[in-house]
């Protein structure tokens, strides 16, 4: 669940995770009672309050111009960006593709914390001009948090656990020195994930000596260090595997088709409960108009099963997910997850039924790739 800013920077949708509202608060708190009291001493509570709202806000806004940056050298290359999401445990720019070679790869990852830092020596310089000065108090502590954090949001990405900036970085030097962008990958997993299994182990260490609240930070970032290392890890593997592989390689051609003027309780009885398919083409002297899927079925009271054409309840040719023979297994691949669906009907561009392509399709040729070596 996530909110869509109204502002695309770089032409990039931005989302705001619901959970980075709870982080922000939280921030704020400790900031607010915590850790700017103990710095700078005897002010009031509204602008202990005030300076720990705004150097909130000043770290997500650090973290997505960081994410910008990733983003740009991405998009300045030809590699298309969803989306940038913020949420709990920062930000993410999701890049529809994997980098094509090493040097972009490095380029990309190394973008992010370069850019943190920059943004630590500008909030460095205003700190110092500021007590010097012997400005307000309260930017003389905003500059400083801003700078400081900048400061370790750079270093903590630049850790070599990947899929953090560092990590990336070595996949890519890796990578470039093997040519084999798989082994590089699963070398820079394992040590991410080493990485991942120390911060957790140090997270119930902190526990264990009372220190709960960090305990749990540690042991989360671990968690999601290590999750995240298996997901990238998963991707690269598959990507690599359905390198050059087009849809029509490995879709399903003899497809099984339905018609528009049978019943839905025929199509549960002979179809859905004696095949394994969860969904079929709708076709009417060979022309398609529509899939109908469980879904569909699922959605009709029982009691009108026998009286309800499958026609009345399929997904016409306007709403459902179709894809051409000639596009990437792993752009279908990619498609499927976006749009969330399980199948797509693979037509040609006048709308003529080719084949279906599964999921299924696309596990099978990635394992048989990956048995033989390919």
């Amino acid at each position: 669940m996530s909110v869509r800013l109204p502002f695309k920077p770089l032409g990039i949708p931005i989302r705001i995770h619901y959970t980075l509202w709870l982080v922000f608060l939280l921030i704020a708190w400790s900031l607010a009672t915590g850790y700017m009291p103990s710095q700078y001493k005897g002010l009031s509570t509204i602008t202990y309050w005030a300076i720990g709202v705004v150097s909130a806000l000043l770290l997500f806004v650090s973290v997505l111009v960081h994410e910008l940056a990733h983003s740009y050298v991405a998009k300045k290359n030809g590699l298309p960006i969803a989306r940038i999401t913020l949420f709990f445990f920062g930000g993410v720019s999701e890049i529809r593709e994997e980098p094509k070679n090493p040097s972009l790869e490095v380029r990309m990852a190394a973008a992010g914390p370069l850019t943190s830092f920059a943004i630590a020596a500008v909030f460095g310089a205003l700190w110092y001009l500021n007590t010097v000065a012997q400005g307000w108090v309260g930017l003389t502590a905003t500059f400083q948090y801003a700078a400081l954090i900048n400061v370790l949001l750079g270093g903590f990405n630049l850790l070599p656990a990947f899929p953090l900036d560092g990590g990336r970085v070595l996949r890519g030097a890796v990578w470039g020195r093997s040519g084999n962008v798989i082994r590089a990958t699963n070398l820079a997993s394992r040590i991410g994930e080493a990485f991942a299994y120390a911060m957790m182990l140090g997270g119930f260490a902190s526990i264990f000596f009372g220190n709960l609240v960090d305990g749990i930070w540690f042991i989360f970032l671990g968690w999601f260090l290590k999750s995240s290392a298996d997901a990238s890890r998963n991707q690269t593997v598959m990507s690599e595997a359905l390198a050059g592989v087009k849809v029509g390689d490995v879709m399903t051609r003899d497809v099984i088709s339905v018609q528009p003027d049978m019943t839905v309780q025929r199509l549960v009885s002979d179809f859905f409960l004696v095949r394994t398919h969860g969904g079929y083409p709708v076709l009417q002297g060979g022309n398609l108009l529509g899939i109908v899927t469980l879904q569909c079925v699922r959605a009709l009271p029982r009691d009108r099963w026998s009286d309800t054409k499958v026609g009345d309840i399929m997904v016409s040719c306007e709403r459902m997910v179709t894809i051409e023979s000639e596009a990437g297994a792993s752009d279908a691949m990619a498609k499927m997850g976006r749009q969330r669906v399980g199948r797509l009907l693979v037509t040609t561009r006048d709308n003529k039924l080719l084949g279906i392509l599964t999921n299924g399709d696309i596990m099978r040729a990635i394992q048989v790739r990956m048995d033989l070596g390919l």
